[in-house]
């Protein structure tokens, strides 16, 4: 088995995100490992869940203060890792981040388990914890406030978008002879060139 071959890598990669989707022995297929540098160039890596993609790109939603935040808004640019291991199947892509708009944000935000929504309020992401009580106590702080009524979208919590420059399929094959294929964005569309494993 090769990798088909499709024009357009968000084609290919919609075919293997729904077959990630139906497989039994994967327990999330949106999570993704996002790899963001520092101010002072050093990589950071860690794992978001996959909340959009399309033509525009591949979304993801965080805490605008957390060190994630902060980095991409020094360096623009970030790379997300799939890895589908009963599939034997990995996409790697690679780009330059923008914001989403304050409607995706809301949009996304609405669809979240209340829980979660009054999570995001309770939670400084990445920040010393004082104590387990200092969270449950904000956590029943934000609850009382929000007691009735939707739970709105905090200012500080917004969405990601990676877009594309270089998108790479991955496909395990028998004795390490890997199908590798990487996509380039050209002005013109995609430039497709396969490589050796």
């Amino acid at each position: 088995m090769a990798i088909q071959n499709e024009a357009s890598p968000l084609v290919l990669f919609d075919c293997w995100y729904a077959e990630a989707a139906q497989c039994e022995g994967i327990e999330d297929h949106t999570a993704v490992t996002l790899a963001t540098t520092d101010e002072r160039g050093a990589p950071d890596a860690r794992q978001v869940l996959l909340k959009g993609h399309d033509e525009r790109g591949f979304v993801f939603y965080t805490n605008l203060t957390s060190p994630k935040a902060g980095h991409l808004a020094h360096t623009p640019r970030a790379a997300l890792g799939f890895y589908w291991m009963p599939l034997g199947k990995q996409v790697r892509i690679r780009g330059t981040v923008d914001r989403t708009t304050d409607k995706e944000a809301d949009a996304y935000f609405a669809t979240r388990p209340r829980q979660s929504r009054l999570g995001a309020w309770a939670s400084k992401q990445s920040q010393p914890l004082e104590s387990p009580m200092a969270l449950e106590t904000r956590l029943a702080k934000y609850v009382a406030r929000h007691l009735f009524g939707p739970v709105p979208r905090p200012e500080f919590w917004g969405g990601f978008r990676v877009i594309p420059e270089t998108i790479e399929f991955w496909l395990k094959q028998p004795y390490r002879l890997h199908d590798r294929v990487l996509y380039t964005k050209k002005d013109a569309g995609w430039d497709r060139q396969r490589l050796y494993p």
